[in-house]
C-alpha cells in the first residue's frame, strides 16, 4: 500500500484532486480548487463562505467549509453546525443522483438542527432550513426532479450575514 500524504500530526492530507461534486479524481487531474484542510475563519466568515460555494453549485466544498466550523465551535453550538454540514452533504449526494443516501443525510440534517437553540447563532436560519430539507426528502421520496436552484438554500435569515 502506497504511503499516504500526511501533515507534521500524523492526520491524512486531502491532496487528491476532486471533481465539482467532491468525487475524488485520478492524481495529476485538474480538479476545483480545494478548501485548506487549516482554514481557520470566525462563524459568520464561514457561514458567508459556505453560502457562496452553494449558490455556485460546490455543495461539497460548503460541507468542508461548515465542517470546520463545527470542529472549532464551542460546545453548544456544535449541533447546529453539525446539521449545517449535514444539509451540504445531503445536497452533494442529490447533485450526485445518490437519492437514498441524500434523503438519510438531509434526515440527520433535520434532526441536529431541530435540537438548536432559537433563536440560532449567527442569524442560521434554522426552522427554514428544517423546511427546507424536508421537502427535498419529500420529493426525492416522490421521485420529484429536483432542480439546481433549490439546492442553493439561504443559510441565514438575515440577508447581512452571508
Amino acid at each position: 500500500m502506497a504511503d499516504r500524504d500526511r501533515d507534521e500530526s500524523g492526520n491524512a492530507r486531502n491532496s487528491r484532486p476532486r471533481d465539482a461534486l467532491g468525487r475524488p479524481l485520478p492524481h495529476g487531474s485538474e480538479g476545483v480548487a480545494r478548501i485548506p484542510d487549516e482554514l481557520d475563519l470566525t462563524p459568520v466568515e464561514s457561514l458567508k463562505y459556505a453560502q457562496e460555494l452553494l449558490d455556485q453549485g460546490l455543495a461539497f466544498n460548503a460541507h468542508e467549509v461548515l465542517e470546520g466550523a463545527w470542529k472549532s465551535a464551542p460546545d453548544d453550538e456544535r449541533g447546529v453546525w453539525q446539521g449545517l454540514a449535514q444539509l451540504a452533504v445531503g445536497i452533494t449526494h442529490v447533485q450526485r443522483g445518490n437519492t437514498a443516501g441524500a434523503a438519510g443525510v438531509l434526515s440527520r440534517a433535520v434532526d441536529h438542527l431541530d435540537d438548536a437553540d432559537r433563536p440560532a447563532p449567527h442569524g442560521i436560519d434554522v426552522d427554514g432550513l428544517i423546511g427546507h430539507a424536508n421537502a427535498l426528502i419529500v420529493d426525492l421520496a416522490r421521485n420529484v426532479d429536483i432542480d439546481a436552484e433549490r439546492l442553493r438554500p439561504r443559510l441565514c435569515s438575515l440577508p447581512e450575514q452571508t
